[in-house]
């Protein structure tokens, strides 16, 4: 790696950082506030929306034409910023919004950078619990206010071992959502409704499998690119790239996915 090579690795994961921090100070305000407001954007069934929301990717689009002028950008909240730079951040200021007015600590912030071929770099967030997941670039760590380390997935082999995580029912139709039975119905375990802390989980080799409907490309980069750091395989339901994101499978090893991937298909 060539000194302007690791100077511009060392930018964008310090760039990172700095977004999941500013993310956090902008939501942590609103979060279990009696009086949060929640807007329904309507985009096919409840789609919520709160000033929190909104606030942290302000401020982190705020932080970015500070410090990365020329990149380009995606964000839930205020679309797309082209830049020239090849490099496109993609922001979900806090995936799991529905979790975040509900008060539950499943949400996150999600950041994520990388070029026309997918996220490089990634962070999940978990300003609430003080939780920190990130991947790429050469790293896969977490900390938090217990500790910090490594991430690592588990090396479960077979289906019937496994922990399955899902946002099911509540996404998907009704033939995605018969899939998705399959593969639970040969789980060990199923949990329901964790959002983007399922991802940051199984890289942390506390699960085996998530397996999600109806993804935006904000809503899968920086899981994708947590997971894949941490040794996982991260595809669509056919086996193919999942940066746009649609149909997802995130699996602890092949052999987990190759397995539920069979289920998927299955009629």
């Amino acid at each position: 790696m060539t000194n302007s090579q690791q100077t511009l690795r060392s930018d964008l994961v310090e760039t990172a950082h700095a977004l999941a921090d500013a993310a956090g100070r902008a939501i942590l305000p609103h979060f279990r506030a009696a009086a949060l407001a929640v807007e329904d954007k309507g985009a096919g069934g409840f789609d919520p929306v709160t000033a929190a929301d909104r606030a942290a990717e302000r401020a982190m689009r705020d932080l970015l034409a500070q410090r990365r002028p020329d990149d380009a950008i995606l964000g839930e909240e205020f679309g797309a910023k082209a830049g020239g730079s090849g490099l496109t951040w993609v922001l979900d200021p806090i995936d799991g919004t529905r979790g975040f007015m509900a008060g539950t600590p499943t949400w996150g912030v999600l950041i994520a950078v990388g070029g026309a071929e997918g996220p490089e770099f990634g962070i999940i967030d978990q300003p609430y619990t003080q939780e920190r997941f990130w991947g790429g670039l050469g790293e896969a760590r977490w900390r938090g206010p217990h500790g910090g380390g490594a991430l690592g997935t588990r090396a479960t082999r077979d289906l019937s071992d496994a922990v399955l995580f899902t946002t099911f029912p509540e996404i998907g139709s009704a033939d995605e959502r018969a899939a998705f039975g399959r593969v639970a119905g040969r789980a060990k375990l199923v949990r329901y409704g964790m959002d983007c802390y399922a991802y940051a989980l199984l890289a942390a080799g506390q699960i085996d499998l998530v397996i999600e409907a109806g993804l935006q490309a904000y809503d899968i980069h920086a899981p994708l690119a947590v997971v894949e750091a941490a040794g996982g395989i991260v595809t669509d339901w056919q086996g193919g790239p999942a940066r746009e994101g649609g149909q997802v499978i995130a699996a602890a090893n092949r052999d987990l996915h190759a397995q539920a991937l069979a289920l998927l298909a299955a009629e």
